[in-house]
């Protein structure tokens, strides 16, 4: 497993995972970005790519199209229904304009044609780290799901996920309050209109609704806390 750090000894300012079947690219990638202080590891086949993806938990992954096993399409969409988003700049030969609208479909961040030059690569590869840290205020994430309130579209690794209006703001609701623990009561008084008359056991109904819809597109996000209420988290403990 190849790996380098950050040239100057500094802590890394982001990891990298590099994936390209061409030596001299990697190579080449790996060091370019190492003396930008990111930590960086190499992949040179999407299976490979998929599996240290889990381990390293990339920052960015810079993938290309053309690999000798899954195309890296493919391991794009593995990657967005397996782990929590990690954005992707892809790298290719390719230049049709189908084939950028396919990667940008799948939930690609940017997209740099071969042949390119280093300074526009770490200039990319900054902006996508930006965009990913400090997302706009209208776009609310948790792991691989996003809610862009200004174009009023859920995603889940990249894959559209067509809300009722309730909903959508119930998940707007439990995004909006990151980590916090919020109980029926409070989802009632932000998600129902105020003449609302039935039971709180509408906001159980309409929580189930949502997994319906998230959870075969990945791990539960959406936890109940018993006796107390629901929150919406990343996966794990």
């Amino acid at each position: 497993m190849a790996s380098t750090t950050a040239a100057d000894g500094e802590p890394p300012t982001a990891r990298i995972l590099v994936v390209d079947d061409e030596p001299n690219i990697t190579d080449l990638l790996a060091t370019a970005l190492r003396y930008e202080r990111y930590e960086v590891e190499v992949a040179a086949a999407g299976r490979v790519a998929v599996e240290r993806c889990r381990a390293f938990r990339p920052d960015l992954v810079v993938l290309d199209v053309m690999l000798p096993d899954l195309d890296g399409f493919e391991v794009a969409r593995r990657l967005s229904r397996e782990l929590p988003r990690v954005p992707v700049l892809f790298l290719t030969a390719r230049d049709a304009v189908a084939d950028k609208v396919h990667g940008l479909r799948l939930g690609a961040d940017d997209y740099l044609t071969k042949p390119f030059s280093l300074s526009e690569l770490s200039a990319r590869v900054q902006a996508v780290l930006r965009r990913a840290r400090h997302p706009g205020p209208g776009r609310l994430v948790c792991a691989d799901l996003e809610l862009d309130d200004d174009a009023h579209e859920v995603r889940r690794g990249g894959v559209p996920i067509p809300l009722t209006a309730t909903e959508y703001s119930l998940l707007r609701f439990l995004l909006r309050n990151g980590r916090r623990v919020v109980s029926k009561a409070q989802i009632l008084d932000h998600v129902w209109p105020d003449d609302f008359e039935g039971a709180d056991t509408v906001v159980e109904t309409y929580v189930s609704y949502l997994r319906r819809k998230l959870d075969p597109l990945g791990p539960p996000l959406i936890r109940t806390v018993r006796g107390v209420g629901y929150t919406i988290r990343p996966p794990g403990p």
